[in-house]
């Protein structure tokens, strides 16, 4: 079954155009991600890690956005920032959409949605210039620049990371018109699957070294099949609220008298909330990483402040859950409005049985409420997995991070969605799709 659904995705030209579009895009973006910024020594970017690996340390926030980017960061590749500043981008807008309601009117008018992205990429250019600075000033306190101009090598890498940022973004959007899923979650679902390698070996060594313990390896891996089972369970559940529409004749013919239902998902905003979460954290950690790097000449308060934002420590999980259960209400109340739904129900002239007109919205907000809460506690859940396991079994961050809880969520989310595409497609061409009987089951929950 499988080998026939493979030969199919390649029969269908359309789909066969649009997966090889998609890996051509995806292996430029792979290519950026080893090239290095102008200026930047490699040797003594090298021994810098080097003598960090020997002495048993790692640089956490390095680690962290290496996570995203598939150890661009790490690299000062002109991919380096990958597609985060349009992510924080995204998010201040939005939530800026929410406090000004005059610009949320303004979006809402003809050509709204044209000024809304001119404003994305305008606020994305701002965002990179700030991270890129941060960048330099990261890389003149650990001694990696080979430029003699300290002040040409800012403009430089600057310029070259905030273009690198923009292109990513750019063909990030190419995916998702010419290619297949949603591009923004390709682009990070590729930085974390070009890591997992790398993790393997250094597990592998750990293991062989004896600095950890063989059967720790054994009960991690465990977890991590229970997680992705449990992700993978989450993903398909939902709950399926029933409308009937009243019959009503219009001229000569009778429309509706039907009944359907609206799929609310157990995690209507998939990895969205993990997503915004981290990118969010991502912008104040660079500036302040950056700044402590500069060691005992940094201020005090900036080296106790960068210490409780550890990726790895515990303040700055409890901020991640936190964040995480924020936006999972802020991107459902965006994405599925229950007073728009309720208001076209009533337009169309339906009714959910059972429950009055005037009541519609408040019973969706409440039906809502009661799905958007556990599911954002789960993704919390998971997203904090990586942190135990490293006090629990002293993972190196590396591992923890590329096989932990908020890898699985994006790698198990991004596939999903990307195999409903391909699915789609298959099946308007007439052909077996990936699953037996050739559809995505749900669970009605």
């Amino acid at each position: 079954m499988a080998g026939n659904t493979l030969a199919n995705m390649f029969k269908v030209k359309e789909l066969r155009n649009r997966l090889l579009f998609t890996l051509a895009i995806l292996a430029i973006y792979r290519l950026g991600c080893v090239l290095t910024i102008p200026g930047i020594d490699a040797k003594a970017l090298i021994e810098y890690f080097e003598n960090l690996l020997a002495q048993n340390k790692s640089n956490a926030f390095a680690s962290y956005m290496d996570f995203f980017v598939g150890g661009a960061f790490s690299n000062f590749s002109v991919f380096m920032l990958g597609v985060m500043p349009y992510i924080s981008t995204q998010i201040i807008l939005q939530l800026l959409l929410i406090v000004f309601p005059s610009l949320k009117r303004a979006v809402q008018e003809d050509g709204g949605q044209q000024k809304f992205a001119l404003w994305t990429r305008v606020g994305t250019i701002i965002v990179c210039l700030i991270q890129s600075f941060a960048v330099t000033e990261y890389a003149k306190n650990i001694g990696v620049i080979s430029l003699n101009n300290e002040l040409a090598f800012k403009a430089l890498a600057i310029l070259t990371v905030t273009t690198g940022s923009m292109i990513t973004v750019w063909l990030g959007d190419q995916i998702t018109a010419r290619g297949i899923g949603n591009g923004i979650s390709i682009m990070i679902f590729a930085g974390i699957v070009a890591r997992i390698p790398d993790a393997i070996s250094q597990l592998v060594q750990g293991v062989q070294n004896g600095t950890i313990n063989f059967m720790f390896v054994i009960a991690a891996l465990i977890i991590y099949i229970v997680v992705i089972a449990l992700v993978a369970f989450e993903e398909g559940g939902e709950r399926k609220i029933p409308v009937h529409y009243a019959k009503r004749v219009v001229g000569r013919k009778m429309y509706g008298g039907q009944s359907t239902y609206i799929p609310f998902k157990v995690n209507p905003s998939n990895v969205i909330p993990l997503i915004f979460a981290s990118s969010f954290l991502t912008l104040p950690m660079q500036i302040i990483s950056s700044v402590a790097s500069k060691g005992e000449s940094a201020p005090k308060w900036v080296q106790a402040l960068s210490s409780l934002l550890n990726p790895n420590g515990w303040v700055y999980n409890i901020l991640l859950v936190v964040l995480i259960v924020f936006f999972a209400y802020f991107y459902t109340q965006v994405t599925l409005n229950p007073t728009e739904i309720a208001k076209q129900i009533r337009e169309n002239g339906g009714s959910i049985p059972g429950i009055s007109a005037d009541k519609t919205e408040s019973t969706l907000q409440k039906i809502l409420n009661r799905l958007v809460f556990p599911g954002s506690l789960f993704l919390a859940l998971i997203a904090v997995i990586p942190t135990v396991i490293q006090i629990i079994f002293k993972f190196p961050s590396a591992i923890t991070h590329l096989m932990g809880g908020t890898s699985l969520i994006i790698m198990v989310g991004v596939a999903t969605d990307t195999m409903a595409q391909i699915e789609a497609l298959l099946k308007m061409h007439h052909q077996d799709g990936f699953i037996k009987k050739g559809k995505i089951r749900s669970r009605n929950l």
